[in-house]
């Protein structure tokens, strides 16, 4: 029932929310430990880290210099284009609270829910890349499905040539494939796969994986192409929550008939993929 029927959900939300308290205290010792080691710093482990990162604040100010001039030239083109634009993209930090025991089934547990403004099908980021969305919220946590899980699927595009794939989670934490890659596709090893934005779900640019391997088979008209995902995902502790804040309309994209986007689905990008 609970498999194939919504009955339960507003049970399992309850129970969710019930159990918040005992997930925090389980937690409580992981972070005492992290909190202790952080007190222990060196000086001069603590100021070398503060030379560093003045050093990356010099670069990314000089980034931004760059950035504001091609955010001002993009509003321009989108006028002339006549394209619908969003304003902005709100971002949410969380931490990491719980990971699944179960080895087949990639999910992991952050503690902002509901009560944080946190939707279903929102994108999930941590600092080197695009780590899953979420697809199950209560009132103070959620649950978020990796792009390693054997039942995810993300729309991508190779940054380098446009290619546009699907990339498709195995089950492990080091490798992804890529969908129906015709084997005359512009695609080579050491590419970056970047979010392509299509379906609506995923905020478009965002890195997703390296392409590790390109296998041609000459009997077959899709080339085999492996790819590593760029973010952390058995080791990242604090994420980044990313959401349009609004549309034209004033509203945050949704499928139709539903209050917030539905999981990605493996098979139903699979197909739109092959039409």
């Amino acid at each position: 029932m609970d498999l194939r029927f919504d009955y339960l959900d507003k049970v399992r939300h309850l129970m969710s929310s019930a159990l918040t308290p005992i997930q925090w205290l389980s937690n409580l010792p992981a972070g005492t430990v992290n909190w202790v080691d952080e007190l222990s710093t060196s000086r001069s482990q603590m100021s070398e880290d503060v030379d560093a990162m003045k050093a990356r604040m010099l670069v990314l100010e000089r980034k931004a210099q760059k950035f504001a001039f091609i955010m001002a030239e993009n509003g321009r083109l989108r006028e002339l284009l006549n394209a619908s634009g969003v304003v902005d993209e709100s971002v949410k930090v969380a931490e990491l609270i719980g990971v699944s025991p179960d080895p087949f089934s990639h999910h992991v547990l952050i503690n902002k829910g509901r009560s944080s403004g946190i939707f279903v099908g929102q994108a999930v980021l941590d600092s080197s890349g695009l780590i899953g969305q979420v697809v199950e919220v209560s009132e103070f946590t959620c649950r978020v499905l990796l792009i390693s899980d054997n039942s995810h699927a993300v729309p991508v595009q190779v940054n380098r040539s446009g290619v546009r794939a699907i990339a498709l989670g195995t089950g492990t934490f080091d490798q992804l494939t890529l969908a129906n890659v015709p084997d005359t596709a512009d695609i080579e090893v050491g590419d970056l796969l970047v979010s392509s934005g299509l379906g609506g779900l995923f905020p478009p640019g965002y890195p997703v994986a390296e392409v590790s391997s390109v296998q041609h088979d000459p009997g077959k008209p899709f080339a085999t192409v492996t790819a590593m995902p760029k973010a952390q995902l058995n080791r990242s502790r604090l994420v980044l929550l990313v959401s349009k804040q609004i549309n034209e309309q004033g509203k945050r994209p949704a499928l139709p008939g539903t209050d917030a986007p539905d999981a990605t689905s493996s098979e139903e990008l699979v197909k739109e993929g092959e039409d």
